[in-house]
């Protein structure tokens, strides 16, 4: 057994770091073989897991109820990604407050922006920068494949021996989110076309709405960094009214106040709205949930607007396996 102590100091991200490495060849072959995977938020780190299998230790920088748009990495995310194997990070303007991080950190080791994987003519204009898209493209399941095919080829070329491996889990995922997409088609199609109207707490729903035929109106912008100002709230509440949507709904990651606002406006106006559930926007559910996986995160979301806006689908999801019945 060979054993070698390394101390090291650098200065990342405007941090400066002291990092000992210790290294014990031959101690453990499995852990050797085990590669260290940090991803940015839950929905990258749940492909990065189904993927990878056992071949991958993942940790995710944002948990349940974490907004990209504002996180701005820590001392400790910087610790875990600069010892990583491999950073997997989303791209497409989300994580904004840590892309010039992420783009320094490209120039030092494996670092992936896989949510630019997403071919151009897919993507949807940002609505306020231009040259910018809307990056919230885990909401639609035909879009999803080409994050997961992303992750599989960066797991491919950091762990080649592995190929055949990440190549057969990410076929049988590609195979679930292809489910998914179907389940999607069948129980959003249920909603009555007068009701397809979805009113959440910011724009993060549009490509839900491209892709089961919904008008998506958020308080918000793209980023939840946008203002919501009182004419904003005023104008949704005069669409509230006038198109007798009785159903808004919350989202995980985003404080409810001004959709609590927007139901206090249209109740004033004589009409009542109800909240239609809490959606997963920008965040997943609880790790160990089925609601804490990609498939469950988007099964919950499309049952529970099917159900709250006069569809047909089962209270318990396309698996049967929602926590409590959306």
């Amino acid at each position: 057994m060979f054993l070698c102590i390394a101390t090291w100091g650098r200065r990342i991200g405007g941090v400066a770091l002291t990092v000992a490495a210790l290294c014990l060849v031959g101690v453990s072959a499995a852990a050797a073989q085990t590669l260290s995977v940090v991803a940015t938020t839950s929905m990258i780190a749940d492909a990065a897991r189904q993927v990878g299998g056992d071949r991958v230790t993942v940790t995710a920088l944002m948990g349940p109820g974490v907004d990209p748009h504002s996180y701005r990495q820590t001392r400790s995310d910087i610790v875990a990604m600069t010892q990583a194997d491999l950073v997997l990070w989303h791209g497409l303007y989300l994580e904004a407050q840590l892309e010039e991080f992420m783009l320094e950190l490209t120039r030092r080791m494996p670092v992936v922006a896989v949510g630019e994987a997403v071919p151009m003519d897919d993507r949807l204009a940002h609505d306020t920068y231009e040259n910018r898209f809307d990056p919230h493209v885990w909401m639609d399941p035909n879009l999803w494949p080409h994050v997961v095919e992303a992750v599989r080829d960066a797991l491919t070329e950091a762990d080649a021996e592995g190929a055949d491996i990440y190549a057969a889990n990410a076929a049988a995922h590609l195979a679930e989110i292809e489910d998914l997409a179907d389940y999607g088609r069948e129980v959003l199609a249920s909603v009555p076309p007068e009701h397809r109207v979805l009113v959440t707490a910011h724009d993060a729903f549009r490509y839900f709405g491209r892709a089961y035929g919904f008008e998506v109106l958020g308080i918000q912008g793209i980023s939840t960094e946008s203002e919501a100002g009182l004419r904003r709230i005023e104008e949704l509440v005069d669409t509230l009214v006038g198109r007798n949507v009785g159903a808004v709904f919350i989202e995980s990651s985003v404080s409810d106040r001004n959709i609590r606002a927007l139901i206090e406006g249209a109740e004033a106006e004589g009409h009542q709205v109800t909240v239609g559930a809490e959606l997963f926007s920008d965040a997943m559910g609880e790790p160990g949930t089925y609601e804490g996986t990609y498939i469950g995160m988007i099964d919950h979301n499309i049952t529970a607007i099917a159900r709250a806006l006069g569809g047909t689908a089962p209270a318990d999801g396309m698996q049967g396996r929602l926590a409590s019945g959306t």
